[in-house]
């Protein structure tokens, strides 16, 4: 687990990972095993290492928060999670990522296969230009999976992201008229319309009010019950209202003055926001610096 070898997109003709069955992990009780755990991961772009040795498991079921000040590396953590960095040229990863003990970055790893099994939803919503209904089975479609009832694949995926009653009588309408709010909570249904196993969050409530941001907040309490959510957010009264553990990362700065985005300290929520072990938790936490 800790094998710190860079590695690279696979080479040869991809693989899909050999997991147990998806109902199966998605009703896992909490406390059981890690879906995923980070062992010595380092993230570089080029030469440049935005992010050095970082680990940390994320427990089934669970709601893990990052948070840091900007700069500090979460987002490009969290992207790592599903292989959303293959996508930057230039990019690797050092270390080991794995899901249910499969290294993601192995050479006859599927990344498109990856990306269903650990869905993202982003900081600004992104809703195709499609109907609301569309934005929904696009995936199961894309990926070719055999849905008998796809009319019943697409409420499904609505109630989850607590939003058919608001949209069931305009499924056909373009997505795009929705409100901010609205169109957060159908890329939520969109992502799980394909059975993810985890849900990855960029800031998803960045670009929303307070209400908005309010039922989304509800929303990730609700799924965590089904699904493992890893969020990143500036909002630490967002961390401490939503999420079970939480991670706090920074930058630090080598003796050739470049910068490098840490882990500092993983822990359970309360215990980081009440009796962090480390001084500069603290010091963020309080508001001294970040």
């Amino acid at each position: 687990m800790t094998d710190t070898t860079t590695t690279t997109r696979p080479a040869g003709g991809p693989v899909s990972l050999t997991l147990p069955d998806a109902d199966h992990q998605r009703h896992r009780p909490r406390g059981s095993e890690p879906v995923i755990e980070l062992a010595g991961v380092s993230v570089f772009y080029g030469d440049y290492e935005a992010v050095r040795g970082v680990s940390m498991d994320i427990g089934a079921n669970e709601i893990t928060a990052l948070i840091g000040p900007s700069g500090c590396g979460k987002s490009t953590v969290l992207r790592s999670l599903n292989r959303m960095n293959d996508l930057i040229p230039g990019a690797r990863v050092a270390g080991r990522v794995a899901y249910h003990s499969q290294d993601l970055y192995a050479r006859d790893v599927n990344p498109i296969e990856v990306r269903r099994l650990i869905g993202m939803v982003f900081q600004k919503p992104n809703p195709f230009p499609k109907s609301i209904y569309d934005n929904v089975a696009y995936g199961p479609r894309v990926t070719g999976r055999k849905v008998s009832d796809m009319d019943g694949l697409v409420e499904d995926a609505l109630r989850r992201a607590a939003l058919w009653e608001e949209v069931k009588d305009k499924l056909k309408q373009s997505a795009l008229a929705l409100s901010g709010g609205q169109q957060q909570r159908l890329c939520i249904a969109r992502t799980i319309a394909v059975r993810p196993e985890v849900i990855l969050m960029d800031e998803p409530c960045s670009a929303l009010d307070p209400i908005a941001t309010g039922k989304i907040e509800d929303l990730m309490h609700e799924l965590s019950k089904t699904y493992t959510i890893v969020i990143v957010t500036h909002n630490m009264q967002q961390a401490a209202r939503v999420s079970q553990r939480t991670a706090f990362f920074t930058a630090d700065v080598d003796t050739a003055g470049v910068r490098h985005g840490r882990l500092v300290e993983f822990d359970d929520t309360n215990r980081i926001f009440t009796n962090p072990a480390q001084k500069r938790t603290e010091d963020y936490i309080t508001g001294r610096f970040g």
